[in-house]
């Protein structure tokens, strides 16, 4: 005899805000950013001056609108303070919101049961509390210039910094995007997210649209999606739903993000050349998509840059 009593527990669920399937029904979202978007552009892997002086270049040429980058990758920590100084100094001169990556951390770590074929399944989290403190030391480097964005890669890192966030140790000003590699794909994780203070929450990048909607359904906070995404994690390109994804998860921010894998495009001791090269290909991916949402008519629109909720560098 079953103990879970099934209307009970659908009952529960909705009273927990979670959906009692996924949401099939594919509703549109009721959300959008303050000045009314549904969706922004987002380009991840912006790793030195040199990347954000090309990316800002070719979005230009391309009349492509940038609201938030995802910088050093590869790690802050391989930046002098001159240079996240100089960063931070030109994102602020162009308004773009920046979330930086701090480090060293993952394969850059003593331990390699991250990077291993199947340890991979592990999720990401930092080891030790030296690990923890190395990651704070990198995040003070990067608050001394100006950043107030953090990518943080796992829930006990996040209620972490939420705390020091609301103790005034770390400014209250300061935002915090959970990464794709927490592991979260569904509206529990999402809830969870928002509830340890993620200020946005990147979900696992294969989700169907159903599981996308379902998670909206569950949260307030901006959504972070893939559009595309590295081949070693999967290689898809959704160009064609990102009107669709718009429609049902605003507020959304479309991440673009090709490539053979992370090791190898973050790598720090990537050239200029090859780091230009990468940010005009992802700039030119975001012209494409914004082509095709127009082509589509679809009743979604685009927030304008430098909109005033952005956290731009100070």
């Amino acid at each position: 005899m079953s103990v879970i009593d099934n209307a009970r527990l659908e009952q529960a669920l909705e009273e927990l805000g979670i959906t009692t399937r996924d949401n099939y029904a594919l509703p549109s979202s009721n959300g959008s950013f303050v000045d009314g978007g549904h969706f922004r552009i987002e380009i991840a892997g912006v790793e030195r001056l040199s990347a954000l002086e090309t990316m800002l270049e070719e979005a230009e040429k391309l009349n492509v609108p940038i609201h938030r980058i995802i910088a050093t990758v590869g790690g802050a920590t391989f930046l002098t303070q001159g240079e996240l100084n100089q960063f931070a100094a030109l994102a602020r001169e162009k308004k773009i919101e920046v979330i930086m990556t701090l480090g060293p951390r993952r394969g850059w770590d003593t331990g390699r049961q991250i990077a291993t074929s199947e340890g991979i399944v592990s999720g990401m989290r930092l080891r030790g509390v030296d690990s923890i403190r190395h990651w704070l030391k990198d995040c003070d480097r990067c608050l001394e210039a100006g950043f107030r964005g953090f990518l943080v890669p796992d829930e006990g890192l996040l209620s972490l910094v939420s705390e020091l966030r609301e103790k005034a140790v770390i400014p209250a000003e300061t935002i915090f995007k959970l990464s794709v590699f927490a592991g979260h794909a569904n509206p529990a994780g999402a809830k969870l997210a928002q509830k340890l203070g993620a200020n946005s929450f990147n979900p696992l990048a294969d989700l169907t649209l159903p599981m996308l909607s379902s998670i909206r359904s569950a949260i307030d906070i901006p959504m972070d999606i893939y559009l595309c995404l590295v081949n070693a994690m999967g290689g898809f390109v959704r160009f064609y739903e990102a009107a669709e994804i718009a429609r049902l998860c605003a507020p959304c921010y479309f991440k673009i993000e090709p490539g053979p894998s992370e090791e190898l495009i973050y790598a720090p001791w990537n050239t200029r050349e090859y780091h230009d090269a990468q940010i005009r290909e992802r700039v030119r991916n975001a012209a494409v998509v914004m082509e095709l949402i127009e082509r589509e008519g679809a009743p979604v629109k685009c927030s304008p840059v430098g909109g005033g909720d952005l956290v731009i560098p100070r």
